[in-house]
Order: C-alpha cells, then sequence, then structure tokens
C-alpha cells in the first residue's frame, strides 16, 4: 500500500494524530471486531494517551472525511490509535501482513511529523502570523479613525443645526417686530 494512502487515513484529534480501528483493520486485513478484540484482551497496554474512543462529536467531524459501513452508520463508536499505541498495536497483532503494514503504518507518521516540522512550513506559519497582526492593527487604526469622523461629523452637524435654529429665530423676530414710527392708514 502507498505511503500516501496511508497518510491519508491520519487524522488529528484532540490534538494528536490518530488512525481509527476500521482503517488500521482494513490495512492489518483483519475485522474491526478481531482487531479491538485483541486489544480488549491486551488492555493494559493501551492507555488513554495511546488509545481511545472518540466521542460522537469528534466522530461527526470526522464524518466527510471517512467512509461509514454498508448500512449508513457504524455500530459502534471506533477506537482512535496514537503513534504509540500503533506501536503496541504491532506487538498485539503478530501476522506478517500487520507486522508488514505497522511498518508502513510508522513510516507514515514519521513522514507526517517531518512534513509538519518543516523549517519551511515554521517560516510560513510565521509570515502568516505577523500578517495578520498587521492586519488586525491596521483595521483597529481605520475603525479608530471612522470613528473619530463620525464624532467629527456629528460635532459639525450639531454646530450647522444650532447656527440654522438660531436664524431661524432671529427670523421670526423680524418678522414680529412692529415697525418703529408712523405708520399711515388709508382712510376716506
Amino acid at each position: 500500500m502507498e505511503l500516501e494512502t496511508i497518510k491519508n487515513k491520519i487524522y488529528e484529534i484532540r490534538g494528536q494524530q490518530v488512525m481509527l480501528d476500521f482503517d488500521l483493520a482494513e490495512l492489518y486485513q483483519v475485522s474491526t471486531s478481531a482487531l479491538n478484540q485483541s486489544v480488549k484482551r491486551n488492555a493494559k497496554r493501551f492507555p488513554p494517551d495511546f488509545m481511545f474512543q472518540i466521542t460522537q462529536e469528534e466522530f461527526d467531524s470526522l464524518k466527510s472525511q471517512i467512509v461509514t459501513s454498508s448500512w449508513g452508520g457504524t455500530r459502534k463508536l471506533p477506537n482512535a490509535f496514537t503513534e504509540q499505541g500503533l506501536a503496541m498495536l504491532s506487538g498485539v497483532l503478530n501476522s506478517d501482513t500487520a507486522i508488514d503494514m505497522n511498518i508502513r503504518v510508522m513510516r507514515a507518521f514519521v513522514s507526517m511529523r517531518a512534513f509538519l516540522l518543516n523549517g519551511n512550513i515554521a517560516a510560513e506559519l510565521n509570515q502568516l502570523h505577523c500578517r495578520v497582526k498587521k492586519l488586525e492593527r491596521t483595521s483597529d487604526e481605520t475603525l479608530e479613525a471612522i470613528n473619530d469622523l463620525s464624532e467629527d461629523c456629528r460635532r459639525e452637524t450639531d454646530e450647522i443645526y444650532f447656527a440654522l435654529s438660531q436664524l431661524a429665530r432671529k427670523n421670526c423676530e423680524l418678522q414680529t417686530r412692529r415697525i418703529a414710527g408712523f405708520r399711515k392708514t388709508d382712510k376716506k
């Protein structure tokens, strides 16, 4: 089996790279129940940091990436094996196929770890982080400038309304004033 095919069966759950029991059973050419039965018989070899059962929520988030059974679901939630759990699994499953496949699986984990730890990716992530921080600062400055402009516009609008109200008041006063002096009336 190709290394890429194995890598595609490695998922990240709870911040760890894991493989699910049904994928491992397929790779080792055994049934999922036989694999889980072997693990159950050797439970002391699989502490929670080596193997854990995933939650329904975790399984639902993976459904788009994995193929479920022919009846449309799984009978029970799958077990997830960490890299250490896979190493321990090699001692439990002793067939030639299982041993050969376990070596390939371990190589896939090592390859993925090397890929993730590659300096280029770390540098790119650092650059992206810096760009996001710069955009956040720019965004904050822009919002601050908009708020300042908005406040200035509000103040100027208030001043215009005040000036207009003063003019309107003066206009009313001028219209209501009586003109001083003699008024000629038309009497015949």
